[in-house]
């Protein structure tokens, strides 16, 4: 299985590559020289011609995609053309924040969302597996931004019952569990209703099974045959969501850090991307990338550990 993980990650550099070329190609697009900005409002022709040799902006785009392919290969992300810094610093400093806030995020709204889709199969047709579906379409629907935006007006600003930005401290702190709260709260709502969506349809699914009739034969509870039997083996498409979700729960994260000013990766990345730091970008855009693959990684492993016929697959 490790040796099939490792092959795993080896064919994900290609998509890597693609990812960082693709980002690369797009903020090229973006009408602003980063010479004209490092060389400042009072900067001559000739002081921008002469960054842009320096940067090697002069070159084709292939070469410098290359030879930052190169760059990264060695650990050099480059430095921040707003505030000269190096960019895996403030990558390395904004990557613990984003992190607390999708695990925040994923220890309410995986098991809460895994619990109600168990409870609305084994209540199939009744009113609460009808109200479970609601509010999980409600979830669907509802845009990420609205949620935060109300979050913000009502338990931040109004009640007061929640700070209104930033972060308080780690994760495992009193102060930081309260500053990271909201945040948590917007990107699990958006989470949690298509968990309990699938987490139900397979339930359903697996409790008509062969093997669940025989468990109940030989005389398991209903308990023990949601339990033990049909929600380890329900748990494998809803593992699949998860994983695929995770990059949506990305994408909101930039948004939840743009409303609540969570210094994470993406609200460095959308400060980047305008004011036209294209090393930071760039950076930002490596460990996004980095992250689906990772968590690809996590989901191939769990399917090993939930069905022991993939894990001898895998071997």
């Amino acid at each position: 299985m490790t040796r099939q993980l490792f092959w795993r990650l080896l064919s994900s550099l290609p998509i890597l590559l693609g990812v960082l070329f693709a980002g690369f190609l797009l903020l090229q697009v973006i009408p602003t020289d980063p010479a004209t900005i490092i060389a400042g409002p009072t900067g001559t022709a000739a002081e921008i011609d002469a960054i842009r040799r320096q940067l090697g902006l002069d070159a084709p785009i292939l070469v410098q995609f290359w030879l930052y392919i190169l760059r990264v290969a060695q650990g050099d992300l480059g430095r921040s053309i707003i505030n000269n810094a190096p960019v895996i610093d403030e990558l390395a400093s904004a990557l613990g924040p984003t992190v607390e806030l999708m695990v925040a995020s994923l220890s309410w709204a995986v098991p809460l969302g895994i619990l109600f889709g168990t409870l609305a199969a084994t209540r199939r047709g009744k009113a609460f597996d009808r109200a479970v579906m609601a509010l999980s379409v409600a979830g669907v629907s509802v845009p990420a931004f609205w949620v935060g935006l109300l979050l913000l007006q009502f338990a931040a600003y109004r009640w007061q019952l929640f700070p209104l930005q930033g972060r308080g401290g780690p994760l495992w702190t009193l102060q930081g569990l309260h500053h990271v709260a909201l945040p948590a709260l917007m990107l699990g709502v958006i989470f949690i209703g298509p968990v309990a969506r699938m987490t139900r349809t397979a339930v359903v699914e697996v409790l008509g099974a062969d093997f669940i009739r025989t468990a109940r034969a030989k005389g398991a509870s209903e308990f023990q045959v949601v339990t033990r039997h049909a929600l380890r083996t329900a748990l494998i498409p809803v593992v699949t969501l998860i994983g695929l979700q995770i990059g949506s729960l990305l994408g909101g994260a930039v948004i939840a850090e743009t409303i609540f000013s969570w210094p994470g990766v993406g609200r460095l990345a959308v400060g980047a991307i305008v004011s036209s730091d294209f090393p930071m970008a760039q950076g930002a855009i490596l460990v996004i990338a980095c992250g689906f693959i990772v968590v690809n990684l996590i989901v191939d492993t769990l399917y090993g550990l939930l069905d022991p016929r993939i894990r001898s697959a895998l071997r």
